[in-house]
């Protein structure tokens, strides 16, 4: 254990240049104690690591120093062949930097290790899009891939959800996100960091401008808490709603992780009926309608008016649908239409019911 963390800090000091003893150790995770024993023990053994005095000192190697010991296990071997992605390297247009990056890491594993990681790549494969979603076309990743890399302003024309639905922005781009198979573009507009699908992006040109990312930026920990406060500030309504038990194990698989997840934590005891009461989020009446309208008969609106009524709609619309072709016979739409031409006892039962 001492031995691989001895390994990881001689590695981040070559990889990242001066750190201090706080930084150590919140990498590392351990105290900042240890971080001193530590680099004692690699003095101690040879290693050229200086501590520099002063508010903007640390720990650095010798200028010049490297080491070509790495401490990689099987298992990190193995891992680093699961982090390529060919798909998504591909659209980056990295898929045959990629392919030779894994070419070199391979014939610089020895044997063993070579082998367990062919091993990894042959019994496991990342396939990241949900099911029975085709991919997104997106002709400007490549350009906005390129604008991130050299850290380029960049001009997007952008289709947007609210008027005006065309706008022009001038961005300074910090990053490219892949969520659910869908790339995302993480940007500075107006000394604000947002998000935008790449596949809403109707044009794009790289500009000379440099683009300046700002100080301390951490992409995953943006992206982390973006993603948070976007899943709930979309539901800005909520329905009270009457369903079975079923009905809310169901929504684990056919609604929204939040919306599941809210209805779940509201829910009241089950009846004897075999129903029970919860609040569910939506984002307006349209999204509650069509989204409830999966849970069936299963699910009854109680609040907010206006969606029970829209969901009464579409039942008697239904219901009437299913009555007429009744009436014109055993759900046959080229069947007779008169009560003369239906079946025998068909008619009866219609007028009896109603």
């Amino acid at each position: 254990m001492r031995a691989s963390r001895l390994v990881s800090l001689l590695l981040l000091l070559q990889t990242r240049g001066r750190m201090t003893a706080q930084e150590l150790a919140d990498e590392l995770e351990v105290s900042v104690r240890t971080v001193y024993r530590d680099v004692e023990s690699l003095g101690a053994s040879g290693v050229p690591v200086y501590a520099d005095r002063g508010p903007a000192g640390g720990y650095r190697l010798l200028d010049g120093y490297r080491t070509r010991l790495t401490g990689l296990t099987g298992d990190e071997a193995g891992t680093l062949f699961l982090a390529g992605v060919p798909g998504p390297a591909a659209e980056l247009g990295l898929g045959s930097v990629l392919a030779a990056a894994e070419l070199k890491l391979r014939a610089s594993l020895p044997g063993e290790l070579a082998d367990r990681a062919d091993r990894v790549r042959e019994r496991f494969h990342l396939d990241a899009p949900g099911w029975f979603r085709a991919d997104e076309p997106t002709p400007h990743l490549a350009t906005v891939a390129d604008a991130v890399w050299r850290e380029r302003m960049l001009e997007v024309r952008y289709l947007r959800w609210k008027a005006p639905r065309e706008v022009t922005r001038t961005l300074a781009p910090l990053g490219v996100v892949l969520k659910a198979g869908r790339w995302y573009l993480v940007a500075t507009s107006r000394d604000k960091v947002t998000a935008y699908r790449v596949a809403n992006v109707l044009d794009a040109a790289l500009l000379d401008e440099p683009a300046r990312r700002p100080p301390g930026f951490d992409l995953a920990s943006f992206w982390g808490g973006w993603t948070e406060r976007y899943e709930r500030g979309v539901y800005t309504a909520q329905a009270t709603v009457r369903m079975t038990a079923e009905a809310l194990d169901r929504m684990a698989y056919l609604f929204p992780p939040e919306m599941s997840r809210v209805a779940r934590a509201s829910a009241g005891p089950v009846g004897d009926d075999g129903r029970l009461t919860t609040t569910v989020p939506i984002e307006s009446v349209r999204h509650g309608h069509t989204q409830l309208l999966r849970l069936g008969a299963d699910a009854e609106v109680l609040d907010p008016p206006e969606l029970r009524e829209r969901l009464a709609e579409t039942a008697r619309g239904l219901a009437g649908t299913y009555l007429e072709a009744e009436l014109r016979g055993a759900g046959d739409p080229l069947g007779p239409k008169d009560e003369a031409a239906a079946p025998v006892g068909r008619g009866q039962a219609v007028d009896a019911s109603a």
